[in-house]
Formats: C-alpha cells, sequence, structure tokens
C-alpha cells in the first residue's frame, strides 16, 4: 500500500491511496473467505464453492464491492493512527481505479484544527472598577419598602394611578365575547403594564360596585393571532380598591431587618452591593482576557464541526418545548421563521462557542490545568459541608452529569486563576485635571 495526505482549506485532508495488484488479490481472497458461507452452486456444498470457481462462473469483479469494504476499512484506520489525524466528520470515498490491477481511492474527511493560541501570557489590560452609586443602594433600600409594604383598602374614593384593585371583567368583539377574555376577581396593580395598552388607563377615576366600560384595541403582533388588531370593548366590575402604605426609613424600619439602626443597615447594603460590583468587575475582566486571546486567534474550523453544533442546538429546542408540550413547528409558525433561518442566526454564535472552547482546551493541555484529584476532593467536601452533610451523604445522589459539570467547573477556575496571575491588569492613568478634579 502507498498513500499520500494532503491538506486543505477548512481543516479538511484527502487521503490518496494506491493497493497494487497482488495485495489487492489479498483483500479479493478476504473478501471470499469471509462470505463464502453465502454462496451456493450446484455440485457444491453450501459455503464450500472454490473460489476458482466462482471468478470462473461470476468473474472477479464479483468481490469487488466487498473487497473494497475491507482493504478501504484497514488501511484508513492504519492511516489515521499513523499521521495521527484526529478525523471530525464522515469520510467521503471517491474511487478512481479498480480492476484486476489494484486499487486506487481518496478519502476527504474534516479533522480537529491545528492551530497555535495567541499570545496568552504577558497582556497587559484595563483594570475594571467596581463601583457603586447612592442611587443603586437608595434602589436597593426602597425595593425592601416595598417587600415590606402594607395594602390599606380605599372605600371613599376612586381609583388612582399606583392602587390595587380587585375586579370582574368580561371581554367581547362585536358583542361576542372571546376565549380568555373573561375573568373574576382579579388583582391588578394600575400602571403595571400587565394587560393591554390602554386598559388600565381607563380605569383610573372608576368607583367600587359600579359597572364600567373600558374601549381597547389589540396590537397588531398580540401572541394570539385571532386578536391582533381588533377592537374590543370590556365590562368590568371593580370590587376592592388598595393603596400601598411604605415602611418609614428609620431604625425601627431597620431593627425589622435585624440591624440595630438604619445607618448599620445602610451601611450592610453598601458592602453587598460592592461585594457584587468587585465580582461583576472581575467577571469582565476575565472576559476581556479571554477575548483579547480568542481574537489573536486563528483557527479554521471544519464546516461539519459548525453544523455538528447547531444541530445540537436545534435538538435541545426541541426537547426543551417538547417537556412543556410544545412543538417546534409551532414554535416556527408564531415567530413566523423557519429552521434554516434559525440555524443561519445561530452560526456565527456557534463559530465563536467554539472558537473559545478550542482555546481553552489547548491551554488546559499545554499548561497542565486539569483538576487533580486532591481538587475534585476538596471540592466534594465544601460542597457537602455547605448542605450540612457527610461526602458519602453528598456523592451518594450525584450522576455522571453533576461530575462531569463539577469537574468542567474545576477546570475553568484553574484556567482563570493561571491568566490572572500571568496577565496584568492596570488601572488607565488620570490626567493631571481629573487628579486635581478628584483631589
Amino acid at each position: 500500500m502507498e498513500y499520500s495526505v494532503q491538506k486543505l482549506d477548512k481543516s479538511k485532508v484527502e487521503i490518496a491511496i494506491s493497493i497494487e495488484k497482488e495485495e489487492w488479490k489479498n483483500y479479493i481472497q478476504e473478501a471470499y473467505n469471509k462470505n463464502k458461507h453465502r454462496f451456493a452452486i450446484e455440485g457444491f456444498r453450501k459455503g464450500k464453492v472454490p473460489f476458482s470457481i466462482l471468478v470462473k462462473r461470476y468473474g472477479e469483479e464479483f468481490f469487488y464491492e466487498d473487497a473494497l469494504d475491507i482493504a478501504v476499512n484497514k488501511t484508513y484506520s492504519e492511516i489515521l493512527e499513523k499521521e495521527k489525524l484526529d478525523v471530525v466528520s464522515r469520510p467521503e470515498l471517491d474511487v478512481n481505479a479498480i480492476d484486476a490491477e489494484g486499487l486506487k481511492v481518496v478519502i476527504g474527511v474534516a479533522v480537529y484544527p491545528e492551530f497555535e493560541v495567541a499570545q496568552y501570557t504577558g497582556l497587559n489590560l484595563k483594570k475594571v472598577e467596581g463601583k457603586v452609586k447612592k442611587a443603586e443602594i437608595d434602589a436597593e433600600i426602597a425595593r425592601e419598602q416595598e417587600g415590606n409594604c402594607r395594602w390599606i383598602d380605599v372605600t371613599d374614593r376612586a381609583v388612582k394611578e399606583g392602587d390595587q384593585i380587585n375586579f370582574d371583567y368580561s371581554g367581547a368583539i362585536d358583542g361576542v365575547k372571546f376565549e380568555g377574555g373573561t375573568a373574576e376577581k382579579q388583582n391588578l396593580t394600575i400602571g403595571s403594564k400587565q394587560f393591554i395598552p390602554g386598559f388600565e388607563d381607563q380605569l383610573i377615576g372608576k368607583e367600587i360596585g359600579k359597572e364600567c366600560a373600558v374601549n381597547v384595541t389589540f396590537p397588531a403582533d398580540y401572541h394570539a393571532a385571532d386578536l391582533a388588531g381588533k377592537e374590543a370593548v370590556f365590562t368590568c366590575l371593580i370590587h376592592e380598591i388598595k393603596y400601598k402604605e411604605l415602611p418609614a426609613l428609620d431604625d425601627e424600619f431597620a431593627k425589622d431587618l435585624g440591624y440595630d439602626t438604619l445607618a448599620e443597615y445602610k451601611k450592610e447594603v453598601k458592602a453587598r452591593l460592592q461585594k457584587k460590583a468587585d465580582q461583576d468587575a472581575t467577571n469582565q475582566e476575565n472576559e476581556a482576557l479571554l477575548s483579547t486571546i480568542v481574537d489573536a486567534t486563528e483557527i479554521d474550523i471544519p464546516d461539519c464541526m459548525i453544523e455538528d453544533e447547531i444541530d445540537r442546538y436545534i435538538a435541545n429546542m426541541k426537547q426543551n418545548m417538547a417537556q412543556y408540550g410544545l412543538k417546534f413547528e409551532d414554535y416556527l409558525k408564531y415567530l413566523n421563521t423557519t429552521e434554516d433561518a434559525i440555524r443561519n442566526e445561530r452560526k456565527d454564535a456557534t463559530v465563536r462557542e467554539l472558537k473559545i472552547g478550542m482555546v481553552i482546551e489547548a491551554i488546559v493541555k499545554k499548561e497542565n490545568l486539569v483538576p487533580t484529584k486532591e481538587d475534585f476532593e476538596a471540592e466534594l467536601k465544601k460542597q457537602a459541608d455547605e448542605q450540612s452533610l457527610t461526602v458519602e451523604e453528598y456523592t451518594k445522589n450525584l450522576d455522571e452529569r453533576a461530575y462531569n459539570y463539577m469537574m468542567t467547573r474545576l477546570m475553568d477556575e484553574k484556567l482563570i486563576a493561571y491568566l490572572r496571575e500571568n496577565n496584568t491588569f492596570a488601572a488607565a492613568k488620570k490626567s493631571a485635571k481629573k487628579e486635581e478634579a478628584a483631589e
């Protein structure tokens, strides 16, 4: 056997294989031995028909197809191993010659891309400062106020913006009620925009116990196609009106939350938000660092790898929808799109994700950042301790997927730690004017 390997674009290779006459005859004989139990000719027991008799009756070409399969499977595997080719697609076979003189074939196949990771140490990147604004602290405290508010019944006035009402409604189009348009004793906060535009505004000024009509037009892009763009009249009856009473921002409010004073509570809120801001800043730095390395790395990703990844993405979509009783075909109709359109929209993101994965894998392999047994055991103990369990109790219900997820996370942590140790994040230098202003 003689062969040659030619590298093409998009990480494809062509393997040309030439098998000469004598070796080819051996493969033909092997094809006969493999299938002789199937042959039956008058005068011979089944499986005992001599090779020469079969050749005389049918010609040597009778064995070519099976001999081709045997020869290609054997030589192809040997070449992959010898040349260390990491195949990522099905081989495509092109037979150039097959006759008594031998066999010549060309096998086209995509392989895992060969590439060099761009510089990933000694980089200088901009430091991200985790800043917390006073408005964020105030907003967090306001959310806590909202969570501790009281709703007070109103009996002596009409509905105002911000009130919560309990009411009945019944909708009709051209005097005919429609499915989903009727309900009783529903709660609605006026101004929450839970209902279609214009509905809540028309309830302002309405009183308890007095029936009223609300005229609206369903949006043109409304999710129910039979209602989209149509005018409707809702007959409404308000049963209750309540207004929101927020707790006063004082020491008593702080004490209800477990703090001695309002100042102490505000200090804790600021510290909590600062911690989150610092973590967000670190995450931004990590993303910027990895993006810098990935953007500078050139990888010729085979089309088959991209398509396979998109296939998995579509399959996951269908599986997730099926769990909720939804059909992928209905989803496409609702969005007025096609599977091909989704595949095209997904392509750039898929290429990016594959490239990031390849760069990470290459650095992990080169720097030996695979988690050790000790790393894994320490993580198991940490997770078990957080749930007040022994390691044996914690691991009892872990499946292979959970173990793989944990291993991947540990590897990512080791990678990020290595990259942060070997690169620099520096704050941007302030100009003289900015320094004076800061002082």
